[in-house]
Formats: structure tokens, C-alpha cells, sequence
């Protein structure tokens, strides 16, 4: 995720900085909505103003790092357009998957819980397969998982981050899509999640955003390879987004200045909307894309 130099929100109040000592950051605890300030970021996402249409009745959803912020976002968001979901997180994320399943079927939804750690290909294969087996089909995919951790200068960033940064947000991308597709059907989509950073180049976080980088890439090419199937697949690069990522992973300084133009980070709710609109026939004329939800920063194609 990325940020601007802006270290206050519109309305005067200053970006609230927490800090969660272990990783992957925690859904459960994250600061709950601000009673003065309704700009702030709150624990739930900001869903609830949603206004569904039913764009997804009957669509199965399988969604990674679905158990908090944005993935946790999505299968709400999908729950309320009718879709149901499987969603792959790891184990020390169990207390955040299950309070997405209450949510989910809250609104109407199923949710699947898939615990996995997705680097190796064989655990990939397993997910798809658990996916198909429980919901009997995968329409969408959702590719949403990833890691960062904040190094300022690249002879602090050690090889093992590096790799083990590649083999989290960009490997399972392509393991999940090759044993996804062969059960896709024209209509079915791909979307990922990459980021902002690419574009703007973060120095910080020089492994995460080469992933990222590599994500836009990935979802063009295989955008270019599966269009004539009628498969759609599309990337959203959020901006800031007020995630348990950003206390889990970033310092005080950071976490200050993590806004953007709009004088606020955003919620995953902004960030999942984009998500219901790439699965849906809304975006039907819509495949090798990135959409940009970040707050107005600028960025190139």
C-alpha cells in the first residue's frame, strides 16, 4: 500500500497510528469506528451503506486472504449480490475467517473456509479442488492474499524476504489460475489485487511492489491468452487502504502519512466494489484492465 506526504484528514483529525506486533495483522484487532470523526478507518470495513442488485446470484466465489480487509470485504460484498464463496487464509487466521463466515451468512450468503498457506503449488492444487468439491463450481476468482514488510534501503532487505515476499503474493497467482481455468467457462472472471506501488514506485517496500509490478503483468498476459475463451481477467491497484496489513507492517512514520489526496486512506469497502464490478456483466467489455481505487493519486497506464 501506499501514501502521501498528507499526515492529516480533511475534517482536521491526524491518521491513527496502531501497531500489531505479529504477522499476518489481525482483522479482530483493528481500532473500531471513531465517535467523533466518521472519515476515520473502522474495524468493519464500511460496508454497511452498501446497496446490492443481485449482479452475482448464483456465482461461486473463491476468494484468498478472504479473512480480513479487503478479502474479507469482498465476500460480503459478493454475499450481497447473491454470490457464495470459499475463502483461503492461514491458520493463525482462524479467529478473522470465522468472523467473515458470520458476516457472510449474515447476508445471505455461504462461506467456505479453506485453511491454507498457498506458496507451494501442490497446496494451490488442493484449494481449487477443496473449492470445486464444496461449492461445486469457481466462476470467480479472486486473487487478494499478500505480504509486505517495510526495509528503507535494499541492503536491509535480506534475500529470504525477497523471496519468500515472490513466493507468497505472486506464485500462487499463477498456481490457483492454471488449476482454476480448465474448470472456467466463458463468463467466468479473474481479478487480482496488485497496488498503487508499481506505479509510484515505493522505496520501502522494494519486494512488495516488484510483485506487485509482476501482478499487472501477469493479469495483462493472461488477460491476452484467455479472451478468446470468453474468460475475463482484470487487476484493482488500490491505493492506501486502511487494512490489519498497515498496524501489522508499518512504522509510526508510515502509518502518518499513510493518506492520499482525498485527505483520508480508504476502506475495503472501497477497494471491494471494484471487485463486484469486474465479476459482474457491468464490466462485460472490461478484460487486461487495472482500476485505480486510491484516493486520487495519479498514475500512468
Amino acid at each position: 500500500m501506499s501514501g502521501n506526504s498528507k499526515s492529516q484528514y480533511e475534517s482536521g483529525h491526524e491518521v491513527p497510528v496502531a501497531h500489531q506486533e505479529d504477522t499476518p495483522g489481525k482483522q479482530y484487532k483493528m481500532k473500531g469506528p471513531d465517535p467523533v470523526n466518521d472519515q476515520l478507518p473502522t474495524s468493519d470495513g464500511g460496508f454497511q451503506p452498501y446497496k446490492a442488485a443481485g449482479k452475482l446470484q448464483g456465482k461461486k466465489a473463491l476468494i484468498t486472504g478472504g479473512d480480513s480487509g479487503i478479502g474479507r470485504a469482498v465476500a460480503i460484498l459478493y454475499a450481497m449480490e447473491g454470490a457464495d464463496s470459499a475463502i483461503a487464509y492461514l491458520a493463525e487466521e482462524e479467529k478473522d475467517a470465522q468472523e467473515t463466515k458470520k458476516l457472510v451468512e449474515e447476508k445471505g450468503g455461504k462461506c467456505h473456509l479453506i485453511q491454507a498457506d498457498l506458496q507451494s503449488a501442490k497446496t494451490c492444487k488442493s484449494v481449487v479442488d477443496e473449492a470445486l468439491k464444496v461449492m461445486g463450481a469457481i466462476n470467480i476468482l479472486a486473487l487478494n492474499h499478500g505480504t509486505q514488510m517495510m526495509k528503507e534501503t535494499i541492503a536491509e532487505l535480506s534475500e529470504e524476504q525477497w523471496v519468500d515476499t515472490f513466493n507468497t503474493n505472486i506464485h500462487p497467482f499463477f498456481y490457483l489460475s492454471k488449476y482454476t481455468l480448465p474448470h472456467m467457462s466463458r463468463g467466468d472472471t479473474i481479478i487480482t489485487c496488485a497496488s498503487v506501488n508499481p506505479y509510484v514506485g515505493r522505496p520501502d517496500l522494494l519486494d512488495y511492489t516488484s510483485t506487485k509490478g509482476a501482478i499487472v503483468a501477469f493479469t495483462r498476459a493472461l488477460s491476452n491468452q484467455q479472451i478468446e475463451n470468453g474468460i475475463r481477467v482484470n487487476a484493482v491497484c488500490p491505493g492506501p487502504i486502511w487494512t490489519p496489513l498497515i498496524p501489522a507492517t508499518m512504522n509510526e512514520k508510515a502509518q502518518k502519512q499513510f493518506t492520499s489526496p482525498m485527505g483520508r486512506p480508504g476502506q475495503p469497502i472501497e477497494v471491494a466494489t471494484c471487485f463486484v464490478f469486474l465479476a459482474s456483466p457491468d464490466s462485460s467489455f472490461i478484460s487486461g484492465q487495472s482500476l485505480h481505487p486510491n484516493g486520487g493519486v495519479q498514475v500512468g497506464s
